[in-house]
């Protein structure tokens, strides 16, 4: 079974080094990055990460320590780089992912480099001016016919624009940072 956006994110934050369950909690609280996007309890992420375990994304460890309780560390295994990489420059297939999935596919493509950030961006677009594309053409039958449908459709076709827009956004704000 794949596994979900949040577990990909924990895989996410193994990919540069191993780290024990409170370290990566840590990091995804912190509000400087997924924790102004994403929430997850800590008991949540010890069940993500066994889950990840059992499914052979991550492999663990324990770690001893003088004065402390041992503590398990958590590494990825290649299945699961090889799965977060995949999930990280793939764009998200709807529109209301967009808020949770793509801000932490694009916070870990920026730390992937600049590059990275970009495909993912382009790749985005071309799916939401798909779904612009697809909104367009039945909002177009609908005007007369169902006047409330067409208003709905309208709707939807003006949070794709401002999807693009900030997709826009997201890459003026990489060449900034570049400079």
């Amino acid at each position: 079974m794949l596994p979900l956006s949040t577990e990909f994110a924990l895989l996410g934050f193994l990919r540069r080094q191993s780290m024990h369950g409170y370290e990566i909690h840590q990091q995804l609280s912190d509000t400087t990055g997924l924790g102004l996007v994403w929430r997850l309890k800590q008991s949540q992420l010890y069940a993500l990460l066994a889950k990840l375990e059992r499914e052979g994304y991550v492999t663990t460890t324990v770690e001893y320590q003088d004065t402390r309780p041992p503590r398990k560390m958590f590494e990825l295994t290649e299945a699961g780089r090889q799965a977060f990489l995949e999930w990280m420059e793939r764009p998200v297939p709807q529109g209301r992912k967009l808020r949770l999935d793509f801000l932490a596919k694009f916070y870990f493509a920026q730390l992937e480099g600049p590059e990275v950030a970009l495909r993912l961006i382009e790749g985005q677009r071309v799916v939401c001016r798909d779904w612009l594309r697809q909104q367009t053409e039945e909002t177009d039958l609908l005007r007369q016919s169902r006047p409330y449908d067409w208003l709905v459709h309208k709707f939807r076709m003006g949070q794709i624009e401002a999807m693009l827009a900030w997709l826009d956004t997201c890459q003026e704000a990489l060449a900034m940072a570049a400079t």
